[in-house]
Order: structure tokens, then C-alpha cells, then sequence
């Protein structure tokens, strides 16, 4: 199988690496300095699981370069698919499978006002991980899971194959029949990166203080609920096991969310707190605590795409 990698950052980049050591035609999309580096000296990942290296690659700057993959694996920020959902289109109609991992619950959905939504496949990921340098890639948390599946949950052949590529290269996966829902999970857990942004806690502070740890919990009981009017199909413990999710984090970890905050770059904030507050209002759900916190990131925001 030919998999497309677009975004080589922690995602994209442990991934891809992981598919490269076990042999697949992958290629990789980059820019700058580390797409320099993967040409020349190759991609490094260093991992609490085992550090390795790969060179077997081809690594470009441009979608329209790709040729025709089987399997396009879509990881640029989620505020990146409008800007090239176009070009993604062309490996579409090409006959490639487009798997989405972006943070959020909006990315198939923006696909599909390009691309036909028969070739998309629903997906998330689970990883902490970034790029530490120019090649380098450092997974420091969480262990590294692709949860995928057809949107309508049909088990079609080609998302058995997808699976059986992911377990080929030892990349833990499952493939799910109501990958909303598992959307959904996921978005619970992230929507709490802003929380560490406007607090400069890591997740270790942030849970073990009991002011902000309640602040946390609200956050996400926000979210519980406002899927439950929605009717996304979530087990109603599932607060409880996801603040127990993030107690397992290493206690100086943070998210790509928070670091963009932090360090004045664009960030997700409008595919995470603010997807929460837009829904919330749609659906006549209060958000309270996703709207506090999306308001404090917001002139950052502002500030930080206006220097872009």
C-alpha cells in the first residue's frame, strides 16, 4: 500500500516513521527546515517506547506531487484542512482514501464541502508528541493509537486493510462502528489544552490543584452533556474516565494546543473550546467554563494570526 503522510509533525511524523520501518511506500509532506532535514539526514523519532531512525522515504513540499496513494493520512492542524482540502481532492479522485486525525469533531465535515464524502474515512489519534527539531520527532506521552472507521460504521474491506497496514507496522489501532462517538471521547480530552494555555500549568499542575482541577472537571461536563443533546452515544461515566485518562499523563506534558498558546503561534482553539461555545449555542446547551476559557485565548489568537 502507498500512504501519503500530509503534515510531518508529531503526528504525522511518528506515524509515518513507524510505517516506513516496516517497510511501506510512504511519502511525506513538509516545509522548511525539517522537510530539508528528512531529505538529507533522514527522520529520527525518539519515543518512551524505543527511539528509531528511517531514510527509506520521499519527502516533498507539495500535495500535487504526491502521485496516487492508496491511503492519505491527513495530519496538518485542523485549521489547515480549508486551506487544503483542494488539493486533497486531486488524491481523491485519484482513487485515495483520506483519513483525517485531526483534533476536533469538524474535519470530515470540511472535507466533505470539497471532496466526495465516499472517500473519506472517519478518524482520531491519540499521542503526545512533537517535533523537537528538524527531523527529529519526540513522542514524551500516551500510548500511540489510530481510531478510525467508516462514517455511516459500515465494516467495509478497506477499513479491515487499513487496519491490518497499522498492525503490520505495530501501531496499536481499532476500528470502530461509531467513530462519532470516539470523536467525541477524544474532543473531551482535548478541549482542556486551552485550560493549561491561559493557566502556563502543565497537566500535572493543572489536575493536582484543587482549584483548577475542578475547573478541569466542569470543562469537561460541559462537553458530556452538550454531546448528550447532540445524541452522540457516550457512556455517562465517561467524565470520570476521562480525567482518570488525563491523571495518567506525564505530569510536565502538555499539548500542541497549549505550547502554540504559549509560544504566540495559531492555534486549534476555534476547533476545540470554540467549536464548544458554537455548539453550545446551537443547541441551546450553557458552556460557561469552554466560554470563559475560549475568550481568554481568543486576543492571543488574534494576535498571533495577525503576525502570521
Amino acid at each position: 500500500m502507498k500512504i501519503a503522510i500530509i503534515g510531518t509533525g508529531g503526528v504525522g511524523g511518528y506515524f509515518g516513521g513507524k510505517l516506513v520501518k516496516a517497510g511501506y511506500d510512504v511519502t511525506f509532506l513538509a516545509r522548511g527546515e525539517h522537510l530539508k532535514a528528512l531529505q538529507t539526514e533522514g527522520l529520527k523519532v525518539k519515543s518512551i517506547q524505543g527511539d528509531f531512525e528511517v531514510r527509506d522515504f520521499r519527502a516533498m513540499d507539495q500535495i500535487s506531487d504526491m502521485g496516487s496513494p492508496d491511503l492519505t493520512m491527513v495530519c496538518v492542524k485542523a485549521w489547515q484542512i480549508k486551506e487544503i482540502r483542494e488539493d486533497l481532492k486531486t488524491l481523491a479522485d485519484s482513487g485515495s482514501m483520506i483519513l483525517p486525525l485531526q483534533n476536533g469533531v469538524m474535519a470530515a465535515e470540511e472535507l466533505m464541502e470539497a471532496i466526495d464524502r465516499a472517500s473519506i474515512i472517519g478518524g482520531l489519534c491519540r499521542i503526545i508528541s512533537m517535533i523537537e527539531a528538524p527531523g527529529v520527532i519526540n513522542h514524551i506521552g500516551v500510548n500511540p493509537t489510530i481510531i478510525f472507521g467508516e462514517i455511516d460504521g459500515r465494516q467495509t474491506q478497506r477499513v479491515k486493510d487499513i487496519q491490518e497496514v497499522l498492525t503490520t507496522a505495530g501501531i496499536e489501532s481499532k476500528l470502530t462502528n461509531n467513530i462519532q462517538a470516539e470523536l467525541w471521547k477524544k474532543f473531551m480530552v482535548i478541549c482542556t489544552s486551552a485550560l493549561l494555555g491561559i493557566t502556563k500549568a502543565t497537566y500535572g499542575e493543572i489536575r493536582e490543584l484543587p482549584e483548577t482541577r475542578k475547573l478541569m472537571i466542569d470543562l469537561v461536563t460541559e462537553i458530556y452533556h452538550l454531546s448528550q443533546k447532540i445524541g452522540v452515544n457516550i457512556e455517562p461515566d465517561f467524565v470520570e474516565k476521562t480525567v482518570s485518562f488525563i491523571d495518567t499523563f506525564p505530569h510536565d506534558s502538555t499539548s500542541s494546543l497549549t505550547r502554540d498558546v504559549w509560544e504566540g503561534k495559531p492555534s486549534e482553539i476555534e476547533y476545540q473550546n470554540g467549536t464548544v461555545v458554537k455548539l453550545g449555542e446551537k443547541y441551546g446547551v450553557d458552556t460557561p467554563i469552554n466560554r470563559f476559557v475560549y475568550q481568554c485565548v481568543l486576543p492571543m489568537e488574534l494576535k498571533a494570526r495577525h503576525k502570521k
